[in-house]
């Protein structure tokens, strides 16, 4: 607790250093002087500043209206089921008339918010109603909540698809797509409960031994002894979680950057010289990327050290080997769920053939009912964000669920998707 106090004062302290910094050099004095040096160090002070409170601060959706044929319509969110860990958000738009398509969006829990999907849901909000599994910083969820697991994140999802009825159409987004293959396995394989209609599943680790990324062998290059002696920490007391043992979210962001260090340390110095010469804006493109990257949230620790040994060391979901409360759960149960898989072509994340590995797992699912979409351009934000997912994986997708919008008992042949040649996507850095 004591240690994540202290990095927490390490944050707030940067922020001052950057704040009072950012205020000393832009004194008007230092204008009758000629040397670049008072912008530059003020510039220095404002980047500082900012990428150090975004941190800590929760991105705001920022969804007001939406643009369908034409008409601009308003849209409010509101929590549509409120859980210890997560809230199921609905983004609702007042149109003139209902749609047709009913998705419920499952986003990743990997250390950033919900919010990383924005574009995402901006995108099928014109034409679909969209609903966001919105989860809950650790740190704010109280130890009176009990422990959450991947177990725990399974049953979440099947209670949201529940809740939804058999109209919903799901989209799982890189992490919880392993583990919303198994809760629609549970939906599966209990009789009184209706199945979603299709499943969208993008660029997840299936079987993250089908195609080893640096990211997703990172399981196999240490002991659950030594991750958890090293990333574990409990809250501090600021929190209202104080005492819940965390993997923090600025150690996971610390993994992510020296990923690719020398490409964030020349944005950061790129954006240093864009502000001192008065180039730099609130909303542009360093500000909108590093506004929602920076923003990271703490995990809970039996999900974060659950999720390395049983879905990347044992690789129970891809063995088909998946156990809730003892029970197995077997995913060859999915027969009336159309599936339809999405991989980018230069995904450094979860590399092609890690998601598509899912459909060797459904062998009582009707070829008809599955398929197979590859963006051979994209990187693993462009999938689902990028111009990829816009230009030709969002329409692809639409197609699929709207072959198999119908009662699920009877599936419509569906042409193989052509994936067509897209430009080069969103890498991690633009």
């Amino acid at each position: 607790m004591t240690v994540y106090d202290l990095s927490e004062s390490i944050r707030q302290t940067n922020a001052w250093m950057g704040a009072t910094t950012k205020a000393f050099w832009q004194n008007p004095a230092f204008s009758v002087t000629m040397s670049p040096f008072p912008s530059l160090f003020a510039a220095w002070g404002e980047v500082t500043e900012r990428a150090c409170e975004k941190v800590a601060t929760k991105p705001m959706w920022g969804i007001e209206s939406v643009v369908s044929k034409d008409n601009d319509y308003p849209v409010k969110k509101r929590i549509d089921l409120e859980l210890p860990f997560c809230d199921l958000i609905h983004f609702a738009a007042e149109r003139n008339r209902p749609v047709t398509r009913k998705i419920l969006l499952v986003a990743p829990m990997s250390g950033h918010y919900a919010t990383l999907c924005r574009k995402t849901v901006i995108s099928l909000l014109p034409n679909c109603d969209v609903y966001v599994t919105e989860w809950k910083n650790a740190r704010d969820v109280p130890l009176s909540a009990g422990k959450f697991d991947v177990e725990d994140y399974t049953k979440y999802v099947v209670e949201f698809m529940t809740h939804l009825g058999e109209d919903v159409h799901v989209m799982a987004v890189c992490q919880p797509v392993p583990l919303t293959l198994v809760a629609t396995a549970m939906l599966a394989q209990d009789d009184s409960t209706p199945n979603p209609r299709t499943l969208t599943l993008i660029g997840g680790p299936v079987d993250p031994d089908a195609n080893p990324t640096e990211v997703t062998d990172f399981g196999n290059r240490v002991t659950m002894g030594q991750l958890e002696h090293t990333v574990i920490t409990p809250v501090g007391f600021a929190f209202q979680g104080v005492g819940r043992k965390v993997y923090p979210g600025a150690v996971q962001l610390a993994s992510f950057m020296a990923m690719n260090a020398g490409n964030h340390a020349k944005a950061f110095i790129n954006q240093i010289g864009a502000v001192a010469r008065g180039e730099a804006a609130d909303l542009d493109r360093h500000n909108k990327f590093y506004d929602e990257y920076l923003a990271v949230m703490d995990m809970p620790a039996e999900f974060y050290l659950s999720t390395v040994e049983r879905v990347f060391k044992t690789r129970e979901v891809a063995r088909n080997l998946f156990t809730v409360d003892g029970e197995h759960i077997d995913i060859s149960k999915i027969t009336e769920t159309a599936v339809i898989i999405v991989e980018g072509g230069r995904d450094d994340i979860s590399a092609p053939g890690q998601c598509l590995a899912a459909l060797d797992l459904l062998p009582n699912l009707p070829d008809c009912m599955k398929d197979h979409f590859i963006a051979e351009d994209a990187g693993h934000y462009g999938i689902f964000s990028g111009s990829a997912w816009r230009n030709d994986i969002r329409p692809a997708v639409l197609k699929f669920i709207d072959a198999h919008n119908g009662a699920p008992q009877k599936p419509v042949k569906l042409a193989k998707l052509q994936p067509k040649k897209v430009g080069r996507s969103e890498t991690l850095l633009k």
